[in-house]
């Protein structure tokens, strides 16, 4: 890069959630420039298990999630896992999150989830369309599976309010699922199918929002890291590792990194606002018999999802900070957990293992829209588990948001002021 340049609009961040704005603001006439520093889908963008979930609304600040994590906190390989060590940034951020866990929180954090990822989901499906993306799209449902009877009842008892959010629930005793569904083990006690839901493959989705962007004539410089920012006249000067770049606007999709550069970008709330969330899963070449939609085995909470290119087991939550070691046990805990579901819980070649850091907010809605009283300043991040599923509509409304223009969905839920 030049040691300075000029643009409109500059882009932090090459996850899903960055490419999709800086495709939506090139779209609105913005020149636009993106730098990711490391490569476009370094994060958690790659490795996730691409299934796009409305049905997913319900945040994790659920009631009874304060019980069930102290009891999952003694067992390093549980869905939940919270490290323990002394942390006082990580317990602030707990204690605002158990403070969510009640009925009243629940339902205005699915509300706000709902509409961004119903949104999304449209839009999905026609940037898939119109930008010709090649990332083995599927309009699949999803299905929730069960061994425990009484695990589902809990389950279905948000039913009624997905379906006040638009969401289609469709249930399955036992016997009737495992006919229509022959990868699993008997034992089944019933499904919840949620038909809206689809998938994808995360990574080649993330390659083809950068191949569309440089075919509208957007610009990525990959390897190139924010240091600094300030204000500049009637713009931006952001200080990078290997250049300046002077921008109006500048939008910062930086993912779980984003709460490092609070200072810098002027909300200092946002090191108490969001936590990383490691995440982990495993690739592998698809086995003979592979689900015919993608699965959640909701008991071990382990996501199971086929594409025509491969097999993919994964999910798991741990707050570990920025450990940035593969946890062995908790792999294998994506396998141990599978096998107690399908007769065939793993692919004959492992292809990939991999964790990626989820950006989780206390209050599991995501920060996005302008920094306040740092204007031309723009968050979109905190998307949590749901980045990919939340990318297209999360664009959108960026773009719309920074060129005046009335947005599909109301803002104000995902506002960065609520952390000022």
């Amino acid at each position: 890069m030049q040691d300075t340049r000029a643009v409109d609009t500059l882009v932090v961040g090459g996850g899903a959630v960055g490419l999709c704005c800086a495709i939506a603001l090139r779209e609105a006439g913005r020149d636009v420039l993106l730098i990711e520093a490391s490569h476009v889908g370094a994060g958690a963008s790659h490795g996730n298990c691409g299934t796009i979930t409305p049905s997913h609304a319900g945040p994790l600040a659920q009631p009874g999630m304060i019980q069930t994590a102290m009891r999952m906190m003694l067992q390093p390989d549980a869905p939940l896992y919270i490290k323990p060590r002394v942390d006082p940034v990580l317990w602030r951020w707990l204690m605002r999150f158990a403070a969510r866990c009640n009925v009243r929180d629940f339902e205005a954090s699915a509300r706000a989830k709902g509409a961004l990822l119903n949104d999304s989901r449209v839009r999905l499906g026609e940037w898939i369309r119109d930008l010709a993306l090649d990332c083995e799209f599927v309009e699949s449902g999803e299905d929730y599976v069960f061994r425990d009877a009484r695990r589902m009842a809990h389950d279905y008892a948000e039913a009624p309010l997905l379906r006040d959010l638009g969401v289609q629930v469709d249930v399955f005793e036992g016997r009737d699922y495992e006919a229509i569904e022959p990868a699993l083990k008997p034992g089944v006690a019933g499904a919840i199918r949620f038909a809206g839901d689809a998938a994808l493959r995360p990574d080649r989705y993330v390659d083809e929002l950068a191949r569309a962007l440089r075919g509208k004539g957007g610009e990525i410089l990959e390897g190139v890291a924010l240091q600094a920012i300030e204000r500049d006249g009637d713009a931006w000067r952001a200080r990078t590792s290997t250049g300046t770049v002077r921008a109006r606007h500048v939008v910062f999709a930086m993912g779980a990194w984003s709460a490092r550069m609070a200072d810098a970008i002027g909300l200092r709330g946002l090191r108490g606002a969001m936590q990383p969330g490691k995440g982990y899963s495993i690739t592998y070449d698809p086995p003979a018999r592979v689900p015919k939609h993608p699965l959640v085995l909701r008991e071990r909470q382990v996501c199971v999802t086929a594409w025509p290119s491969g097999y993919r087991l994964g999910s798991t939550m741990e707050f570990s900070g920025f450990d940035d070691t593969l946890n062995e046990r908790r792999l294998s805990a994506l396998e141990r957990g599978a096998a107690q579901y399908l007769h065939e819980p793993v692919g004959p070649v492992v292809r990939e293992r991999w964790f990626g850091w989820r950006p989780m907010t206390c209050d599991d809605i995501p920060i996005i829209g302008p920094i306040p009283n740092r204007e031309g300043l723009w968050l979109a991040t905190g998307h949590g588990m749901m980045g990919i599923g939340m990318s297209t509509g999360t664009g959108q409304l960026v773009a719309d948001l920074v060129t005046g223009r009335a947005p599909a969905i109301d803002p104000a839920p995902y506002a960065p002021s609520r952390f000022a």
